[in-house]
């Protein structure tokens, strides 16, 4: 008979989370996790196939859970919303700078290829509401070169989180954007 779970894959997913986020897909190690975690080697194989599985459901853990999608459906859709959007990359937790999806891309190369699919999945439905957005704002250019645009500028600011750079400096480039973004 097989032994009952003493956890939830919930609970394990919003563990490995920040483990992951902090040290990355290549340099995060079984036994970082088991100690995050609580659950052993055994336990983790038992509901994952393996650190590979793991990375991935906690990849779509985080994008099913992420705030981005409140923060650009907020009525009115405008502006503000998107200040807001890019204003998330600026929070960061200890050892979670940026933006988890954002910081997988820079380890495509050795994640499984289903880590891809999954960020540019999560792009598409992203891009459809910040187009909304600045459609609401009827700006002179196409609403999707600016979303392109304003997609650009989210990830290089998620990923400039991971230097020594202050948030002040960020929100600071952040209102020169938008100032940018409204006069087009």
């Amino acid at each position: 008979m097989a032994r009952p779970r003493n956890f939830s894959r919930q609970g394990v997913l919003e563990k490995a989370l920040p483990v992951f986020w902090e040290h990355g897909f290549a340099d995060t190690t079984l036994q970082d996790l088991e100690a995050a975690t609580g659950v052993n080697k055994s336990g983790l194989y038992a509901e994952f196939r393996d650190k590979d599985d793991l990375f991935l459901e906690t990849l779509r853990y985080y994008i099913e859970t992420s705030e981005i999608k409140d923060t650009l459906t907020t009525e009115p859709l405008g502006w503000d919303n998107v200040r807001r959007y890019l204003n998330v990359a600026l929070k960061c937790v200890e050892g979670q700078k940026g933006c988890f999806a954002t910081n997988s891309m820079r380890e495509f190369a050795i994640l499984p290829r289903e880590a891809h699919g999954i960020v540019q999945n999560s792009l598409k439905p992203l891009r459809q509401l910040l187009v909304k957005n600045i459609e609401a704002e009827r700006p002179r250019m196409p609403a999707g070169s600016l979303a392109d645009i304003v997609m650009t500028f989210f990830i290089g600011t998620s990923l400039e989180q991971n230097l020594a750079t202050t948030k002040t400096a960020g929100a600071r480039k952040i209102e020169s954007f938008m100032q940018i973004l409204r006069s087009v």
